[in-house]
């Protein structure tokens, strides 16, 4: 997959789902699995999802581009159910989030392990600001910052558009993913179904890692 290169700036017109940047970019389906019972950290999770699927988003259009500075991704995916607010102890909101290895072959499945981090991008439906992510594997997950991942989401006809952006390169004391283009990356899909009860570890993603090519800017 390539992350084209655009040669628009401005930050607010690449983060509109619906902008005129995005109208011509191609997507690729990616399919989605749930992260697998026995991996739960818990017995008690373990014992109230026995019976349920977890995972109920099962696949999403992604798209990318880069501007030279950012790289950006922009998810679809069909969800009757719009879970922006949590009302309740039980009511959980949808989310969704871009994670990257930050060492060759760090393992997904388990979120990364020590000394083999993922970095996460995530969007939560009822933040305005995306969280910024680092995990060592399952239960580890730290946030670095709140104000250097981008977001914007909307929800319309039972399905959800969002933008998630982060600068390239960015300077920080944690292992965060830093990219460029014409050099290989790779990266993975994860949905959260708010009306699925989903949080936490509790989640839909892509398996695999996917490689993602970054355009170098046109001359």
């Amino acid at each position: 997959m390539q992350a084209s290169f655009v040669s628009e700036r401005n930050l607010d017109a690449l983060l509109d789902p619906a902008g005129a940047a995005w109208r011509n970019v191609p997507r690729t389906e990616l399919g989605l699995t749930g992260t697998p019972l026995g991996l739960q950290p818990t017995a008690a999770i373990k014992a109230s999802w026995a019976d349920k699927k977890i995972g109920a988003i099962d696949r999403v259009d992604v798209a990318a581009l880069n501007d030279g500075q950012r790289l950006l991704f922009r998810l679809e995916w069909r969800d009757p159910t719009e879970s922006r607010k949590i009302t309740d102890n039980n009511v959980f909101v949808d989310g969704a989030a871009i994670l990257f290895p930050t060492v060759p072959d760090a393992p997904l499945v388990l979120m990364g392990a020590k000394g083999a981090p993922v970095n996460v991008w995530y969007w939560r439906a009822d933040e305005d600001a995306g969280n910024h992510i680092v995990a060592e594997g399952f239960g580890t997950t730290r946030i670095v910052d709140r104000d250097r991942v981008r977001t914007r989401a909307a929800w319309n006809d039972g399905r959800w558009q969002v933008v998630i952006a982060r600068d390239l390169r960015v300077d920080s004391p944690e292992p965060v993913a830093n990219v460029q283009p014409g050099a290989p990356a790779q990266f993975s899909i994860a949905v959260w179904d708010g009306a699925n009860s989903e949080r936490a570890g509790i989640k839909a993603f892509s398996p695999v890692w996917t490689d993602l090519t970054i355009e170098p800017a046109q001359r």
